[in-house]
């Protein structure tokens, strides 16, 4: 019967596993519409965000069957309570993939990100891909060495969102107010990704020692 039931809790992991997977596949090929301009790509993000928000239904779904049934207690409650965390955080990365995909769809046939910023949007892209991978690793490996680093390893991306402020409010920005905005946003949603995979894998850290990172929201 226990093992059973560790076999439950181990198949949330793996779908927040998998679930993360189709997060990286949704923030890189949002990048590739928003540098690309190409409306096809950014139409297939959006319309597979549908997916990810099935399987968060069905993770919460398997975590409130075993919080009703099994009466989890101690490590095991820890485990299912920080699922439903993760899987919410998850859902929210698969939305801010959305919010980029949009912007790319809304400025086709145009590129939305002016050429002298697109180094540091690009990079940004590249910093959260990045993330977004090395948490998945995290989950399905509930490993606490990989999750500590990547929290130390955010400071990249808070960096490169100062830079981009500086870019919008260099005297020689001269794109307007519409795509300054778009720029501001576009950061926001890189660096709103980065933030969520950080905060995941300090979730992991707490199911695995019993420690909760003061940055854990």
């Amino acid at each position: 019967m226990r093992d059973a039931y560790t076999d439950q809790l181990d198949a949330i992991f793996d779908d927040l596993a998998a679930i993360s997977r189709r997060v990286q596949s949704a923030v890189t090929e949002a990048t590739e519409a928003l540098m690309t301009g190409d409306a096809s790509i950014a139409e297939q993000v959006i319309s597979d965000d549908a997916v990810i928000d099935q399987a968060r239904e069905q993770v919460e779904e398997r975590a409130f069957e075993l919080l009703s049934l099994q009466a989890p207690v101690a490590g095991d409650l820890r485990t299912v309570v920080a699922a439903l965390r993760m899987v919410a955080e998850l859902e929210r990365m698969g939305d801010l993939s959305v919010h980029v995909a949009k912007i790319a769809r809304l400025r086709v046939p145009e590129v939305a990100v002016p050429e002298e910023v697109r180094p540091t949007l690009q990079r940004m892209a590249t910093v959260a891909e990045d993330m977004v991978a090395r948490v998945t690793d995290v989950i399905a490996g509930r490993d606490v060495e990989a999750a500590i680093a990547l929290g130390r390893d955010d400071e990249e991306m808070d960096q490169l969102r100062r830079t981009s402020f500086t870019e919008l409010l260099s005297g020689e920005w001269d794109h307007g107010v519409e795509a300054a905005v778009d720029i501001a946003l576009l950061g926001r949603y890189y660096e709103r990704i980065a933030d969520h995979a950080v905060s995941i894998a300090n979730r992991v850290i707490f199911v695995v020692t019993g420690h909760n990172p003061a940055s854990v929201a």
